[in-house]
């Protein structure tokens, strides 16, 4: 334990956690718009082998939604107002990507709630958590969470035929790329 109380106090000197924290969020839903913005027109309708009634738009659109129910979950009783959810059976690419920015602005209000409440988003109250709400943990969720749906993306891209160019999967994967893009765009 003392082993790693002096590894924190050598890596927060070197390095604002909370800073890191929000940096890691914003690279990652950089990550799932990337995905988004580049999937050809016609996978947005593709249907999900085996479960016809589910497409690849619905996942999208779960992704967002997902969001917004934990922002309003965890933030709304501290006044942090969840975007609107996308009908995941019409929502188009391009009404999403908008929604996907709105819905990241929320989770980087709730993971600096957290930040500011000494690591922990405060949760009495909430009814059901199927997690640990310090922000590590909240952020490790919601990006593993987006990751699961953005491999079953690219995994029903290749069933249905609609293989992602090279380009873009290795893209998935270019997380120094993705953060300074997250950078970029919001100083615009």
């Amino acid at each position: 334990m003392r082993r790693a109380n002096n590894a924190m106090a050598r890596m927060t000197q070197e390095v604002d956690l909370a800073d890191a924290i929000i940096a890691a969020w914003k690279t990652s839903n950089r990550v799932t718009m990337y995905l988004i913005e580049n999937l050809a027109p016609g996978m947005w309708s593709k249907a999900v082998p085996g479960v016809p009634r589910r497409t690849v738009r619905m996942i999208a659109g779960h992704i967002h939604n997902s969001r917004c129910m934990w922002i309003k979950m965890l933030g709304r009783r501290h006044g942090i107002r969840a975007p609107k959810s996308v009908s995941r059976y019409t929502v188009t690419r391009r009404q999403l990507v908008p929604a996907l920015e709105r819905s990241s602005d929320g989770i980087v209000e709730l993971l600096e709630l957290g930040i500011n409440q000494g690591g922990s988003i405060p949760a009495s109250g909430v009814a059901w958590l199927n997690l640990p709400v310090d922000v590590v943990h909240v952020l490790a969720y919601l990006v593993a969470h987006e990751g699961h749906h953005r491999g079953q993306i690219v995994l029903l891209a290749r069933q249905t035929g609609h293989r992602l160019p090279i380009e873009i999967t290795g893209g998935l994967w270019q997380w120094s790329k993705r953060a300074k893009e997250a950078q970029a765009r919001r100083r615009v």
